[in-house]
């Protein structure tokens, strides 16, 4: 078994610690979720396991053949490559020649009877076989078909952000590695790839260290959590779920612990002050006490003090928004088609539904940034909006943070009725002193959104339209963030793409489905999505069922099944058989109650094997075959 280990890495930027001492083991399997505050370290961790030299100190001892492969939030890929080519864009010797047989395969079928052509199309479909790149190229094709990637020969240039990140996700997967990590995996997928690739994960048989803000990711996936809190790395056993529960008992413990040792270093301080004229061995040995003491409570990890919402709300009255025929046409795109909606006060409404489709640009109708081509928008007197933007809004970077929220509001009202200062609320979420005299510029992403978050809150809005909150907020503040909108009074409209979130906030949802199509569902997101992915699946069963459908014409755009392709089917279908003989063989051992131990181990370990590599070939079979009818 290859193990990563880890000690006393320290990690200082300019005078700011983000950890130090940590130390832990990696070991074969592990699937690993890092979890923090915006700007606790979390990235720096991640770049460091890659590259050591990152460290202010401490050190990283693996196997000399230990393979890491990192996909970053702004992966690099070749604009000039294909899809197919980006994937394998690595090198080992199997990468060369897959790729070199697609190139062989597409001048082929340009002109077959070039015998140039044919020649080295046939000599590397041979080496192909001999060298087992059929499972290579398969496997491929598979994990970008899952990931909503279905044009191979596509130029990286001509690909959108989302979709450049999920081939670079594929690059990651399809790389075998000791060690994969993933930073924000779940960005830019789909619900069912999503689905699939927590399984993907589950199922690998090296280790995953991987930041997610997704929680139900978070949860089927991690068997262990890293969390960076006050410049420490602590280990929890288990998913998020059980993190939850240890971190909760553990605070619980500590604070009690904390209690009874400040109240003992409190009586040994009187003692001290007293000052006591004979200085004998029970004396000395109360002085000893008193220094143990005081160096405890100096070195005890800090707690996270509770980061809390308590501003005033103000008072919404029952009119909120009523549109009424709204119209709206943006770059040839139908946003809005006489579409009338009323929105009431102590809404939570979810806005979901394809990408470019309209989501926020009907938070700016709502806003009124955003004017109407027809019909009528009537905003109640009382609203007062506050809008959370997907980019932080006026934050000059040259300006320190306490003087940027206190130019938006001081001695602002708490719902006791007090007042907090600018610097009181910073406190309150997790902006201390250091912090707080620091430039704009200066802070991480997510420290920025949460500032902006914060400026956004003192305002004391009583209707928040939120877009994409989940973006580069921790879970922390995206829990506190979430508890707030729950004992919220007025009205909450959230674009978001988070099941998590828009399943704990929400009671209705409005779908956008394109062309000014908006329909309205009471149901939580996740169950929507699962209701349409199986949707998918059963409109998807009946067309491969279904013996018309062989006969229509096929559409233009379909391509056709190559020849290469051809003799690819024709290899699967006995590999398929012959795997699940194997499968049957192996269930059957594996009921054996007179099996050795080790022998059972080695049947399962097989039989999840055996599973996975079924799957992937009746993927791939499906799609042949769908091109071939």
């Amino acid at each position: 078994m290859k193990t990563f280990a880890a000690t006393d890495l320290t990690k200082n930027v300019g005078d700011r610690t983000l950890f130090k001492k940590a130390n832990f083991l990696i070991n074969e399997g592990d699937k690993i979720g890092l979890v923090g505050l915006n700007g606790s370290g979390k990235s720096s961790l991640l770049n460091s396991l890659v590259d050591p030299n990152e460290l202010t100190s401490g050190e990283i001892n693996t196997p000399k053949d230990y393979k890491i492969t990192y996909l970053r939030q702004q992966p690099e890929l070749d604009p000039e490559k294909s899809v197919f080519e980006a994937v394998l864009d690595g090198d080992d010797n199997i990468f060369e020649l897959v790729k070199n047989y697609e190139k062989a395969l597409e001048l082929f079928n340009q002109d077959p009877n070039n015998d140039k052509y044919k020649k080295s199309f046939f000599d590397l479909q041979e080496r192909m076989n001999n060298q087992d790149g059929w499972d290579l190229d398969t496997t491929v094709k598979t994990v970008l078909t899952k990931l909503g990637i279905n044009e191979f020969d596509k130029k990286v240039a001509n690909l959108s952000g989302g979709q450049q990140r999920r081939v670079a996700l594929a690059q990651a997967l399809i790389t075998e590695s000791d060690l994969l990590i993933l930073d924000e995996p779940t960005n830019h997928l789909d619900y069912q790839a999503i689905k699939w690739l927590e399984t993907y994960l589950s199922r690998i048989k090296g280790a995953v260290v991987f930041v997610t803000h997704d929680r139900y990711f978070l949860n089927q996936v991690a068997t262990r959590i890293f969390e960076i809190e006050f410049e420490r790395l602590n280990e929890y056993s288990g998913n998020y779920e059980k993190y939850l529960g240890q971190k909760a008992k553990n605070e619980e413990i500590q604070a009690s612990t904390m209690a009874h040792k400040q109240k003992l270093f409190k009586q040994e301080l009187e003692w001290m002050k007293r000052g006591p004229k004979a200085r004998g061995t029970k004396q000395n040995a109360r002085q000893n006490r008193f220094g143990d003491l005081k160096a405890e409570l100096k070195d005890q990890p800090q707690t996270q003090s509770d980061m809390e919402i308590n501003i005033a709300k103000t008072r919404l009255g029952k009119d909120v928004f009523n549109l009424e025929h709204a119209n709206l046409t943006i770059e040839n795109k139908t946003i809005l088609k006489d579409f009338s909606y009323l929105i009431n006060r102590k809404e939570n409404i979810g806005i979901v539904g394809v990408n470019g489709a309209g989501k926020t640009s009907f938070l700016n109708v709502l806003d009124e940034r955003i004017q109407l081509d027809s019909g009528i928008l009537e905003v109640g007197q009382t609203v007062r909006i506050g809008f959370y933007t997907q980019y932080s809004e006026n934050m000059d970077p040259d300006k320190r943070v306490i003087t940027y929220l206190e130019g938006i509001g001081q001695n602002v009202k708490a719902e006791d009725g007090s007042r907090m200062t600018a610097s009181n609320l910073l406190e309150t979420f997790q902006f201390d002193s250091r912090l707080q005299g620091a430039f704009i510029r200066e802070l991480s992403g997510g420290e920025k959104r949460r500032l902006f978050l914060l400026a956004i809150l003192i305002r004391q809005p009583n209707v928040l339209l939120l877009d994409e909150p989940t973006n580069n907020l921790d879970i922390q503040t995206l829990t506190i963030l979430e508890d707030y909108i729950l004992n919220f009074s007025g009205t909450v409209i959230a674009v978001s793409h988070d099941r998590y979130f828009l399943d704990k906030i929400t009671q209705k949802l409005l779908i956008f489905e394109g062309n000014g199509v908006i329909t309205e569902l009471l149901d939580t997101y996740s169950n929507y999505l699962e209701n349409e992915a199986n949707k998918k699946n059963e409109s998807h069963k009946k067309v491969t069922k279904s013996e018309p459908v062989k006969h229509e014409k096929p559409e233009n755009n379909k391509r056709k099944i190559t020849y290469a392709e051809q003799i690819e089917l024709k290899k699967i279908e006995p590999e398929i058989e012959k795997l699940d003989e194997r499968i049957n063989e192996l269930n059957k051992l594996l009921l054996d109650e007179h099996a050795d131990y080790q022998d059972l181990m080695s049947y399962q370990a097989e039989l999840e094997e055996s599973n996975k590599k079924s799957e992937e070939l009746m993927n791939r079979w499906e799609e042949l075959s769908e091109l071939g009818e």
